[in-house]
């Protein structure tokens, strides 16, 4: 098949730090190349990958201070990407709600993964507008404010298998990694560590929204001892900072589509402590890759428990359920199956169509 793969313009492909989405995409896109599929990858100028790459803009939008407006540049791609969508058996868009209008409105079957949250109120008078639209969710928790929409299957994400590796280090301290905000619970994570009398090491980034956040209620509880704050890490540095936790903690507070740090602590052998919230029940095997608990005392509970679980086992089931090989099947599954269905209005727009 040949496939365009419409990536956000935020970050480059792949990331150079933080950024889910924009790793995914990355991984999926390679993993077709690998499976014999002609790729076409939609993104910034400074990505870097083995499809053809169509640059939109030249580097990631969050890299490039200039840029003051996204949306524009967003707006300019979905245009590249109509002008020669003929070209293609199969459009796949990691761009929310934004393809919905114009893509519905043209013969090339396409699909959009929802990689966000969607239990905000103005969601619902889109999805009820687009209800006929193909969507993708990352978990089947994620659908849950929005039955409405026109949904297709949960493909949950995938690594590639020999990305992170378990090293052979003695686990010494707890781990939180990701972002920094009211939501990802990085001050309940510090609490829990304290009251284990264990150290935290904090692998995550601050976004200029969360600075205050930061500034006024974490630095302080930083400062209180026993945590380390690291800053953001990317792909090279995760095998080691997971492989030497005990635990990766994830005391959020919020639907969490997915979760994407629960897998890369799995495919280190690392066992994860997590808040039941969103996906985490969808990701979490209780009991074998970690511990699902309702709040901090669960949490706290749960450490004494960490003992009877193997390292072994929690990468083992890392590999049958989240390779970014399984992703990709379940995506060509997909793909196939929305062009099969498509085909009577593509035959349908091709009998119309004027002669020439």
């Amino acid at each position: 098949m040949h496939i365009a793969q419409i990536a956000p313009l935020t970050e480059a492909i792949p990331p150079k730090l933080y950024g889910g989405t924009e790793r995914v995409v990355s991984w999926l896109t390679e993993e077709l190349i690998a499976l014999g599929h002609d790729v076409t990858l939609y993104a910034s100028g400074d990505s870097v990958t083995s499809a053809r790459l169509e640059a939109v803009w030249p580097r990631a939008l969050r890299l490039d201070g200039a840029v003051r407006d996204p949306n524009a540049l967003h707006m300019l791609m979905l245009e590249r990407v109509c002008q020669h969508a003929v070209d293609f058996d199969f459009l796949h868009f990691h761009l929310d709600y934004y393809p919905f209008s114009l893509f519905a409105r043209q013969p090339t079957p396409f699909v959009t993964t929802l990689h966000g949250r969607l239990d905000l109120p103005e969601h619902q008078p889109v999805f009820d507008t687009f209800s006929a639209v193909p969507v993708v969710s990352i978990s089947n928790s994620q659908r849950r404010p929005l039955p409405q929409a026109g949904w297709v299957r949960t493909v949950y994400h995938g690594l590639p298998e020999r990305l992170l590796m378990p090293e052979p280090v003695r686990p010494s301290y707890f781990a939180f990694l990701g972002r920094i905000a009211p939501e990802k619970g990085v001050d309940r994570a510090i609490r829990i560590a304290q009251h284990c009398g264990v150290p935290l090491k904090i692998a995550a980034k601050v976004d200029k929204v969360d600075r205050e956040y930061f500034d006024e209620l974490i630095e302080p509880m930083i400062r209180s001892g026993n945590v380390e704050y690291i800053g953001e890490i990317g792909d090279k540095e995760k095998s080691s900072f997971l492989s030497g936790a005990i635990v990766l903690l994830v005391p959020i507070d919020w639907p969490e589509p997915f979760g994407l740090v629960m897998i890369e602590a799995m495919a280190c052998g690392t066992p994860v402590i997590a808040f039941n919230r969103g996906s985490v029940p969808e990701i979490v095997d209780d009991g074998i890759t970690g511990f699902i608990v309702e709040d901090d005392t669960g949490a706290i509970g749960a450490v004494d428990r960490l003992g009877h679980l193997s390292r072994t086992r929690i990468r083992r089931q890392f590999e049958q359920r989240f390779t970014a090989r399984r992703m990709a099947q379940d995506y060509l599954a997909v793909y196939r199956s929305l062009a099969d269905s498509q085909a009577p209005r593509l035959r349908l727009v091709t009998d119309d169509a004027p002669a020439l």
